[in-house]
């Protein structure tokens, strides 16, 4: 490997490091100016609780999922419910999903919400208890200190009175807007080569033996890095309103403590760390090949590395994906077992809860991982 291709992979690393933040701050807004929106209005309805649970799984992130799963710790929402977010959330994942592969994702995330849907009336109807494993019933902490993420007319006030983190996330905006117009933050070269998983050398090559060139699994990126480009430069617009205009107390809080103190640093390294992986593996191994010819194994291997509650490991498969060394049924699989870290909160209230969740999603995704390899998509 040579300083050529690290620096690649390095600003590769950088380009989706900078969209799945970018989206984890709008989401984090939204979320919390939203929220009152939970209610116990939900209780008198487990059909709505499946709906709810299933909208709230498919929200990139673990915000939608921690709200599910602390409203069933706190018996407001039924195992159903609970079964219908976890199987339609993808975790942190979904970030890197519409990142590197827009149209793919959204159809992975409409296929995750109808199987959610479906399995929570399943399991509705044929089972009695809606609190398995003792949930403990407490009342709700909802960001109660909450009372909204901005003040009207507060702009003036906001920058004439500027904290040290509003001015770091205002410079930070700005520095993204700058590479991102500068031609830095670009991807069209870096998302043809790096995720089309090639070296330089190899695409050359392809280039001049088109005839003999075939991947089984192939997804064109050409107008995806115009994609990226044109959301990262809108998100980043966005968020610096979103820094002028919102409190103190969302910034530092949310934005600083949240997304930027804890999310972006593993966010970098599980980027890195992968891509790195999978180009210095492209180097010795042919891994479409070797994925075509052990699709159970690696399917089997999606299912067990999906139990672990953790965002990380299970990004390996997006970016084999993106790659095109896997289908689409093995990453289906693998969003339908894992929760990112969304279910550790569940895990660690109620083990039996989290065990049974695991085992229903894991035979779920077997069973379209197989049907996915048969049918053959």
């Amino acid at each position: 490997m040579n300083l050529h291709t690290f620096y690649m992979i390095l600003q590769q690393t950088l380009i989706i490091t900078t969209f799945v933040i970018g989206m984890m701050m709008i989401i984090e807004y939204i979320n919390v100016t939203t929220g009152g929106l939970m209610s116990k209005r939900l209780q008198k309805s487990p059909w709505i609780q499946i709906f709810f649970g299933a909208v709230m799984g498919i929200i990139p992130g673990c915000l939608g999922t921690y709200t599910i799963v602390s409203l069933y710790i706190h018996r407001v929402m039924s195992f159903s419910a609970l079964i219908a977010a976890l199987i339609a959330t993808s975790g942190d994942e979904a970030f890197f999903m519409f990142s590197l592969f827009p149209s793919q994702a959204l159809k992975i995330t409409l296929i995750l919400f109808v199987l959610a849907v479906v399995v929570g009336f399943i399991i509705e109807i044929f089972m009695k208890d809606r609190f398995i494993g003792g949930a403990n019933e407490h009342n709700m902490p909802l960001h109660n200190d909450d009372d909204g993420c901005h003040h009207h007319h507060a702009v003036k006030s906001n920058l004439k009175n500027i904290s040290f983190v509003r001015a770091l996330l205002i410079v930070g905006c700005i520095s993204i807007l700058i590479l991102i117009i500068s031609g830095f933050i670009d991807g069209s070269h870096q998302l043809n080569i790096l995720m089309g998983g090639q070296s330089e050398d190899s695409l050359l090559h392809d280039m001049t033996n088109a005839g003999h060139h075939v991947h089984s699994h192939d997804h064109d990126h050409g107008g995806e890095a115009d994609w990226i480009r044109y959301t990262l430069t809108f998100m980043f617009v966005v968020i610096l309103g979103i820094v002028i205009a919102a409190k103190d107390h969302f910034l530092e809080e949310h934005l600083w403590q949240h997304v930027i103190k804890v999310h972006l640093p593993k966010i970098f390294v599980w980027t890195f760390l992968v891509i790195l992986a999978l180009t210095v593996i492209n180097m010795f191994v042919d891994v479409r090949n070797f994925v075509n010819a052990n699709l159970f194994i690696v399917l089997s291997a999606a299912i067990l590395i999906g139990i672990i509650p953790q965002s990380g490991p299970h990004l390996i498969f997006v970016i084999l994906f993106a790659q095109g060394s896997i289908p689409l049924s093995i990453l289906l699989a693998s969003s339908i077992v894992q929760d990112g870290h969304g279910a550790l909160p569940l895990l660690a209230e109620s083990p039996k809860s989290f065990f049974i969740s695991k085992g229903i999603s894991a035979v779920l995704g077997l069973m379209i991982g197989i049907a996915g390899m048969i049918i053959g998509f």
